[in-house]
């Protein structure tokens, strides 16, 4: 009996082994994007900004922060996702660290620092600021005086080439005196903790002044200059047909050291226009610049609709569309919620009223947008942001009035998400209005699908110009409001213009109160002050 036992065992491995080599596991595993969705980290000056489309995650770090050792306080990823990048740890960022996502599918993430130096370099009678080179081949600092300055003997009133608390060695203190004649440099050495770096200094002779770049906008023109600190320091205007200098007001005018810039309002349109600076009694060579035209907004009284089937669109039938709404998504199971309305601002014509309200199974913001919406995606989904636009504006005007309601709507219970919002129900719900003006190549696509979710990012790098408002009071008529963009740089010309109109503020994450109801009206831009 007990040899038959064992022949039976060993026949059933062996027939189990045999079948199990005949089966084939043709179940493809899930694909699910895996994202990180927020990151915090120790000395950080600025939230961290996450490109999904990218994989990247840049983290902004104060000076003071050893960027060997980053202390990770914060990781939020997608739901189920493994990787060595956890709170309570610390990565070395001094180079772009890479860090696996896994779940079925493995997805590489880049974590990047930057950490911004306030270098200085400031020499008696310097002329514009100073010019810094880092880079793995060289750290030089570059100083420029007039050609009366004696080189022999350049007075170093301010040194700091490294972060807060490093120590300069070759360098005693605002009494320190150089010697740069005929070209000649000066070497001193920069440590902090357990770096030792080496800087050349160099100063050179240059004109007392001269007039670096003028930006023509529409009705504005950006100026910028370099003379002697502490002289009579600005610049001096004219258009191109006329012979007559119109010095700037004092008030236009910004000055750090021996740089200096201003701001000129009330040109005109699509003109020629002659600049100048002075520092003293020295003047730069004269500049030309031209100003542009002005564009405007099409369809932004939102007196033109069509209908088709169901959807309420923000243009007139035959046209080209400018503006756009969710209604697409929306009308997949119930009526549109961005739809026209006779009660205007303008007491004419049409608006555009916006109301949040669940659809079936998800919650959807009333929403307005520059764009076009690409397809549903589920039930979510998927959109593009931006027109084309050469303008360079310096508002967005219009008018609005808004009836807030609670908060009733949140992700799904256990989600990130949810855990993210769950505090906001019953609090008021908030509208939102905001523009943007960027050099981007192409419309930014939106996705809303929480797995591979990709929203606008106002700190993205292509954004020329931004401004914003957010509202969670109720505004029972109608109130204008004025956007003042904020251009983060003056030479760069946009390409395209993003404008978001939502009843709801975390509308994109299916937050929001029902009945949040939005109504804007007479839409238009300013391009003087």
């Amino acid at each position: 009996m007990k040899k038959i036992k064992t022949y039976a065992t060993g026949l059933f491995l062996i027939l189990a082994g045999l079948l199990s080599s005949c089966i084939e596991n043709n179940v493809p595993y899930p694909i699910i994007k895996l994202d990180i969705t927020a990151l915090e980290v120790e000395g950080e000056t600025t939230g961290a900004v996450i490109s999904t489309e990218n994989r990247t995650v840049t983290v902004t770090l104060a000076d003071t922060v050893n960027m060997k050792k980053v202390y990770i306080r914060k990781v939020e990823m997608t739901e189920g996702a493994k990787s060595i990048l956890r709170p309570d740890t610390t990565f070395d960022l001094t180079n772009p660290q890479t860090v696996i996502l896994s779940l079925y599918q493995d997805y590489p993430w880049k974590i990047i620092a930057k950490q911004p130096i306030d270098r200085r370099f400031v020499v008696e009678g310097q002329i514009g600021e100073a010019i810094f080179y880092v880079n793995e081949k060289e750290r030089r600092a570059i100083a420029y005086v007039s050609k009366e300055q004696d080189l022999s003997k350049i007075k170093i009133k301010e040194l700091k080439l490294g972060p807060t608390g490093s120590t300069i060695h070759g360098y005693d203190g605002n009494a320190t005196v150089m010697n740069f004649t005929g070209g000649q440099p000066q070497i001193v050495i920069v440590t902090y903790r357990d770096i030792l770096e080496d800087w050349t200094l160099n100063v050179f002779e240059t004109d007392a002044v001269k007039t670096t770049s003028a930006d023509g906008w529409v009705n504005v023109a950006w100026l910028y200059g370099e003379g002697l600190e502490g002289e009579d320091n600005g610049f001096e205007i004219r258009e191109a047909t006329s012979e007559e200098w119109q010095k700037v007001d004092a008030s236009y005018m910004i000055a750090t050291g021996g740089s200096f810039s201003a701001r000129i309002p009330h040109l005109k349109a699509s003109t020629a226009y002659v600049c100048r600076a002075y520092s003293g009694t020295s003047i730069s060579t004269e500049k030309t610049f031209t100003t542009t035209a002005a564009i405007e907004l099409p369809n932004a009284s939102f007196d033109y609709w069509s209908m088709d089937g169901k959807v309420a669109n923000p243009w007139e039938e035959n046209s080209t569309p400018f503006w756009d709404t969710g209604n697409i998504g929306v009308t997949t199971a119930s009526q549109s919620n961005s739809t026209p309305t006779d009660d205007t601002a303008a007491g004419s014509g049409k608006a555009a009223r916006l109301e949040s309200k669940n659809v079936i199974v998800k919650f959807a913001a009333g929403n307005l947008f520059t764009g076009k919406f690409i397809k549903v995606d589920g039930t979510n989904g998927i959109l593009n942001f931006g027109q084309p636009f050469t303008g360079r504006p310096t508002k967005l005007k219009g008018y609005y009035k808004y009836t807030t309601a609670p908060i009733t709507d949140l992700p799904a219970e256990g989600s990130q998400d949810y855990t993210r919002f769950q505090n906001y129900k019953g609090k008021p719900d908030t509208c939102a209005i905001y523009i943007a003006l960027g050099d981007w190549t192409e419309p930014i696509e939106i996705r809303t699908r929480p797995t591979n979710r990709k929203l606008f990012d106002k700190n993205d790098e292509h954004i020329i110009a931004y401004a914003e408002m957010y509202s969670g009071t109720t505004v029972t008529e109608y109130k204008k409001f004025e956007l003042n963009l904020d251009y983060r740089v003056t030479n760069r010309v946009p390409t395209y213009i993003v404008i978001v109109c939502s009843a709801s503020k975390y509308g994109d994450y299916f937050v929001g109160g029902r009945g949040s109801t939005l109504h804007v009206d007479e839409f238009s831009l300013d391009y003087d002050y």
